[in-house]
């Protein structure tokens, strides 16, 4: 039995031609779009935080998604082009995950 999930499915993106080092340099770009947006929030960049709240967080939220984006069009990359196995892959990062106790399985509760 699997742990608890929520499932976001995030598209394979058309008319373009990622390779994997394109794709790891533009997921790197995103990451650091997002740790701006999150600097911003914490008002770690030295200027004022002028925005509210509910702003910044939608700001975030969409530099996030950008990153989740980049990291799937990754997976299909390593797929597509290398022939990786996803699913096996996503079954071994669970089973470490549960290792390190970051998850429990849902009929092991207290």
């Amino acid at each position: 039995m699997h742990p608890k999930t929520k499932t976001i499915a995030l598209p394979c993106l058309n008319n373009l031609t990622p390779t994997l080092e394109s794709t790891a340099l533009k997921l790197m770009e995103e990451a650091g779009e997002l740790a701006q947006a999150i600097g911003k929030f914490r008002g770690l960049s030295g200027e004022r935080t002028t925005l509210d709240e509910r702003r910044v967080v939608n700001l975030i939220l969409r530099e996030l998604l950008d990153v989740a984006q980049t990291a799937v069009s990754l997976l299909f990359v390593l797929e597509e082009r290398y022939g990786a196995d996803i699913g096996a892959a996503l079954e071994q990062h669970i089973q470490k995950l549960i290792e390190k106790d970051y998850l429990r399985l849902e009929w092991e509760k207290d």
